[in-house]
């Protein structure tokens, strides 16, 4: 108890859904959740896992969050939903992200961050319970960039489909590093790469729109709230338009989908993707109002809107494509 006037801080509780134990809460979700670290050439990896406690795996879900976010908080509650239609789900902490190895924000070769989550996903898709089963790689805003390059990184037929949510293909113009201030950090010889020196934006304010899920989000312990890299930004837009210029490679069947309100990514990015993707089942969804954390930020009558939607799709792919 306080006295002489102190007023005692309470201490938050250790997950966005309170004091519950993590395995009942998993469990009253209807999910097994495993954690467990990930060894590449590149650093470690930490990963978690997100089986359907009591029903058959009829496909497997490869998750990439977006910038500054990781697996938990609020971002696994996707994977949750969809192991709750009966996907096995795997998620990794991007490298400089969450509880896996790097400097935290430092995005400085994309390509090499995409192929260390490639290397725990692709041991996994090929692992005997999901080698013979439908596979799907999911990416979030920036986390949809890294999983772009993922697919670009694969073999041919590796992944069945893959699913955008409010994908970071290109940048909106008030979003655009300056070029001139990217030049006069480059004169430094790469010195200045890592950085955090960049103009934020506000990016968190304009990603949520429901109040009450933003305080929870901005209550992340491992949410980045420092300024970007320099390096970081000079990669991201260096990745954009090099997904722009690849947009008719893409051949996969793909799902994405997007706010109209994105204050953080341009909606142009889902309509360039439909529009140029030489893929023959391509599908996209755009929502009337919506901002950009379409899951986690929108109030829950609109993030299930969309979990359906992506339900569907998903559904109707395994029974598309899956093995005879």
């Amino acid at each position: 108890m306080a006295t002489n006037g102190e007023v005692k801080a309470e201490k938050p509780p250790p997950n966005f859904w309170g004091d519950m134990p993590e395995e009942e809460y998993y469990s009253s979700q209807g999910v097994i959740n495993s954690k467990s670290y990930f060894e590449t050439p590149n650093g470690r990896l930490f990963t978690q896992s997100f089986l359907p406690l009591d029903q058959k795996v009829k496909g497997s879900v490869y998750m990439t969050h977006g910038y500054g976010s990781d697996t938990g908080w609020l971002f696994q509650k996707i994977c949750i939903r969809y192991s709750t239609w009966g996907y096995a789900v795997f998620a990794a902490d991007l490298l400089g992200h969450g509880r896996s190895d790097g400097l935290r924000c430092y995005m400085g070769d994309m390509e090499k961050i995409a192929a260390t989550s490639l290397l725990f996903f692709r041991h996994v898709r090929k692992s005997d319970p999901y080698k013979d089963l439908p596979a799907f790689l999911f990416g979030e805003s920036m986390g949809a960039a890294a999983t772009m390059l993922m697919y670009f990184q694969s073999e041919p037929d590796l992944w069945t489909g893959l699913i955008f949510s409010a994908p970071l293909f290109v940048i909106p113009e008030n979003m655009k590093p300056s070029k001139v201030r990217l030049f006069m950090y480059g004169l430094l010889f790469g010195f200045a790469d890592t950085w955090a020196c960049m103009p934020d934006n506000k990016m968190v304010g304009k990603a949520i729109r429901d109040p009450e899920k933003l305080k929870i989000i901005a209550s992340n312990p491992r949410r980045y709230t420092g300024k970007p890299r320099v390096g970081t930004m000079r990669e991201i837009a260096r990745v954009c338009q090099y997904i722009q210029d690849n947009f008719a490679n893409v051949t996969a069947p793909f799902l994405t989908v997007h706010g109209t309100s994105d204050g953080v990514t341009c909606p142009t990015s889902s309509q360039l993707l439909y529009e140029r993707a030489s893929s023959q089942d391509k599908s996209m969804k755009l929502y009337e109002g919506m901002y950009h954390s379409l899951i986690q930020g929108e109030p829950n009558e609109s993030a299930d809107i969309v979990l359906s939607d992506m339900r569907e799709w998903i559904d109707e792919r395994v029974k598309r494509y899956r093995p005879k």
